[in-house]
């Protein structure tokens, strides 16, 4: 039975109680538990909570160890000294998903009677919840990670999927653990073993006389670090008068045959003690061949001076393996421990050569190493892998000696294996997070899922192509990579080939059809491939095997990841989980993105049908722009207007209701609607406009808030004969209108007062502003999402916007708004932008072409006596 049939099932445990029996019962998981060591663990434990808490969209996370309580280890969302905190297993929801031993999923916590008694889901804390149990290699579940979200919500199979992989890699994480503090006790037995040896090191440069003990070899002599004069001096006065010449003379004849040196001998303390010491070293050679250093080691050999048996004792006593090779790289000692490691009695090893005893160590990291050693004479670490018949890996230390070498080395094998685990877990749930960023941040979900191939390759593939399906229903291949650089010409050329050449018993049209994934041979794919080039390069690409994992939406496949295999590369399955949720990512991203462009194109088409065509009054061209916003909210409250007041006036309005949703856009249209209906009917200038439509709001309850500029333009005969004309207008906390005169000046309009914005106070005065403008003017209405950038204040917005228009003055007007959009919002603004201009050509010349046809309602009048329709 698989995890999400348990979850339907509501698991094996009817309620908490009895899940806290099961688990109180359960004495041997209770104390796997208390072994794990956790301090190593709890940065990468905290990493893997947060990633919980980002990857499933859940504001808290939280990993516990149950035993006889539950134990809080790590937490994110969770108040400050959460971690560590203990709670009875009864009061917790973690105690079922630890006793069932599969994931437990709640949509609605307060409808689940296993959890809605719990205190902080009757505080409204908890509406859902979702937790997996953490189940060590032998089978026993020693800790629950869970996420919680405030507000019921349902888990998909891919959240659990999630949880359940993040809970492995936090069990990988506290296996590692443990075992680094079992390796690191066993790293310091061996070092307190070989200082219990007693053995001290010496270095005596021939060519300064400078002679360095370490400070084992110093006390050895009855010495302390003060009074040790660092000559030969210093050794020879505490070598016993009888043992001196026989010591010299050795040291001399190691020095002129650049040979070994031997002895044993006495040291005599300041004290009259008498200390017996092994000594054995070598004299080293400079370029030239000259004697340049003799180097060694001694240890006491007092208490067991006849038979060496101290030595021989600790190194039988070592948790660690330990063997010594001679000149010849012959086995010349073997503890108990290397037994066993290795396999051979000593009886097998002594005075056999090491390569002739362990040929794979030939050409590997063991003989680099050792051979490096002692041509340097300087100890080596390493780790190395040796195959069958030990087939294990192997953490070594190698002294060189005069003797030859000496190794000590443990075995790390399942060190290694964990260790890999968890790397390979990491890179899963790193992989994870940044297709999630991806798809994510991208503005194109279709483009974000073309990049995938380059983020599984080569972590979960050899090689990757991804296909998705046109809003015609038909597949198309937007990205692929290959691991190797010299094979992606070929896969390049393959994938323009392949769909054409796919007959629809292909996997990837089986996996496009059924929603279900299909692993295919290449021979068999190969036998689906009629005769030509893409049969030929698919042969040259060589797979052994591929994989179709759909590209699922929330009732529809969008799209096909095939991952395919080289040969010999059988792909895990954890892999093959993860990369399955990578492509259910990557559908429901392209699902998202289906359904954001639905709505997005029907919100965006009721906007833009509420927003009309202007007039075209006599001598005045009027032009209008809409732009949405490019990112978030497609439709929001700006709107523009112009129109005919019965009188024959032009009226422009410009206006914005505070708010971006589908709830500003129809206030839009009632408070558009409102505003012509008032203008239009009652002949009345901008400020009565504005204050009917306040007065309306009020009394309609249209309860939001506005903002709107509202500019007639107005001509006496004398004006039309002076060229001028008038500009009345009000503001009710909008932006004020730009003029560019004639001569490519931009008014300022410094004396400009925004008054209240509508829906605040229906009593407000609205008070106008005149100004006169020369005929040849152009004026521009505008929202601030023409001006207002992230990055800077308004001030600096307006201030581009004057020095465009001042540019674009000569510029055809439906050419100046096009231009105006591109500089100051490269097409995609970061907010709705809504414009509307009047250019006033002169009056004593027929109206220009580039202004377009006159078109007016049949219902103004043209009367010479009253104002012309400007």
């Amino acid at each position: 039975m698989d995890d999400t049939s348990r979850l339907r099932e509501g698991g094996r445990v009817a309620d908490r109680r009895a899940a806290a029996q099961v688990l109180q019962a359960d004495r041997p998981r209770t104390r796997a538990a208390r072994r794990l060591r956790l301090r190593d663990a709890s940065s990468a434990l905290d990493r893997l909570t947060e990633l919980a808490a980002r990857l499933l969209a859940a504001p808290i996370a939280q990993l516990s160890l149950v035993d006889d309580v539950q134990v809080i280890v790590s937490s994110t969302g969770l108040p400050a000294g959460t971690v560590g905190a203990e709670q009875p297993l009864e009061a917790s929801a973690c105690t079922i998903a630890a006793a069932d031993r599969v994931p437990y999923a709640v949509a609605d916590a307060h409808a689940d009677p296993r959890v809605s008694d719990l205190g902080p889901v009757a505080a409204g804390a908890v509406g859902a919840y979702l937790g997996a149990p953490l189940i060590d290699p032998e089978g026993q579940v020693v800790g629950v990670l869970c996420v919680v979200a405030p507000a019921p919500r349902p888990w998909s199979d891919t959240d659990v999927a999630t949880l359940r992989q993040l809970a492995a890699a936090a069990m990988t994480e506290l296996e590692l653990a443990a075992l680094r503090t079992e390796y690191e006790s066993d790293r310091l037995r061996w070092g307190l073993a070989i200082d219990a040896a007693g053995i001290g090191t010496f270095d005596w440069d021939l060519r300064t006389g400078e002679l360095v003990w370490d400070a084992r070899l110093i006390e050895m002599f009855g010495y302390d670090a003060d009074d040790f004069g660092g000559t030969i001096e210093a050794f020879n006065d505490r070598v016993h008068p009888d043992d001196l010449p026989r010591v010299t003379d050795a040291l001399q004849a190691s020095i002129a045959t650049r040979g070994d040196y031997q002895a044993e001998y006495r040291v005599v303390w300041p004290g009259g003690e008498t200390r017996w010491v092994q000594a054995r070293g070598r004299t080293l050679s400079d370029d030239d061949g000259a004697a340049a250093r003799v180097l060694g080691a001694a240890y006491d050999t007092t208490a067991e001076r006849a038979a060496g048996m101290r030595v021989t004792r600790v190194l039988e006593a070592m948790p660690a393996g330990f063997y010594s090779l001679d000149r010849a790289w012959r086995f010349t000692h073997v503890n108990a421990e290397a037994e066993r490691l290795l396999g051979r009695s000593r009886e097998e090893l002594l005075g056999q050569e090491l390569w002739t005893a362990f040929p794979a160590a030939l050409d590997s990291a063991f003989e680099e190493s050792y051979r490096a050693a002692v041509r340097t004479g300087t100890p080596v670490q390493f780790d190395a892998y040796y195959p069958a018949p030990l087939d294990g890996w192997y953490e070594l230390r190698a002294w060189p000696s005069p003797e030859g070498l000496s190794v000590y080395f443990l075995e790390v094998t399942e060190r290694r294996r964990v260790q890999d685990r968890a790397e390979r877990g990491a890179q899963r749930l790193a992989l994870l997070a940044q297709v999630s960023a991806e798809l994510a941040g991208a503005l194109d979900a279709q483009t974000a899922t073309a990049h995938l191939p380059r983020l599984v390759v080569p972590a979960l593939a050899d090689w990757c192509i991804v296909t998705v399906v046109d809003p015609d229903g038909r597949p198309r291949d937007v990205g692929h990579w290959h691991a190797d650089p010299a094979a992606r010409p070929l896969l390049e050329r393959y994938v323009a080939l392949r769909l054409d050449a796919m007959p629809a018993t292909a996997p990837l049209m089986r996996a496009l059809l059924t929603g279900e994934a299909v692993m295919e041979r290449a021979e068999s794919v190969l036998d689906l491939l009629g005769d030509g080039e893409a049969r030929d390069l698919l042969g040259a690409l060589a797979p052994e095997s591929a994989i179709a994992l759909p590209l699922r939406g929330r009732d529809r496949t969008l799209g096909v990841m095939t991952l395919y295999f080289r040969r010999g590369w059988a792909p895990r399955e954890e892999d093959l989980a993860t990369a399955q949720d990578v492509a259910d990512r990557a559908g429901l991203a392209l699902d998202n993105a289906r359904l954001y462009g639905q709505q997005q194109a029907l919100a965006e088409g009721l906007q833009r049908s509420l927003l009309t065509e202007p007039p075209e009054p006599d001598h005045a061209e009027i032009a209008v722009r809409y732009l949405p916003a490019a990112e978030a909210a497609r439709v929001g409250g700006d709107w523009y207007d112009a129109f005919l007041q019965p009188g024959g006036a032009t009226m422009l309005v410009i206006g914005d209701v505070v708010g971006h949703d589908t709830e500003a856009a129809a206030a839009m249209g009632q408070l558009r609607g409102l505003l012509r209906g008032i203008a239009t009917y009652s002949d009345a200038g901008p400020g009565e406009v504005l204050r009917g439509l306040d007065a309306s709001m009020a009394l309609l309850q249209t309860r939001v808030l506005a903002t709107a500029t509202v500019a007639r333009f107005e001509q006496t005969d004398d004006e039309r004969r002076r060229g001028v004309t008038r500009m009345r207008w009000a503001n009710a906390g909008h932006l004020p209108p730009l003029v560019t005169n004639p001569d490519g000046s931009v008014a300022e309009l410094a004396s400009w007062r925004g008054d209240l914005l509508l829906g605040v106070d229906p009593e407000a005065r609205r008070e106008e502003s005149v100004v006169t403008l020369d005929r040849g003017a152009t004026v521009l209405l505008f929202t601030d999402g023409l001006i207002e950038r992230r990055d800077a204040d308004l001030d600096a917005g307006m201030a581009r916007l004057r020095e465009t228009l001042r540019e674009l003055a000569d510029r055809p007007l439906q050419e100046l708004l096009d231009e105006v959009l591109e500089r100051l919002v490269d097409g995609r603004p970061e907010d709705d932008v809504a414009l509307v201009a009047v250019r006033l050509h002169r009056q004593d010349r027929p109206r220009p072409a580039v202004a377009g046809p006159n078109r007016v309602p049949d219902v103004v009048p043209e009367d010479p006596a009253g104002p012309p329709r400007r």
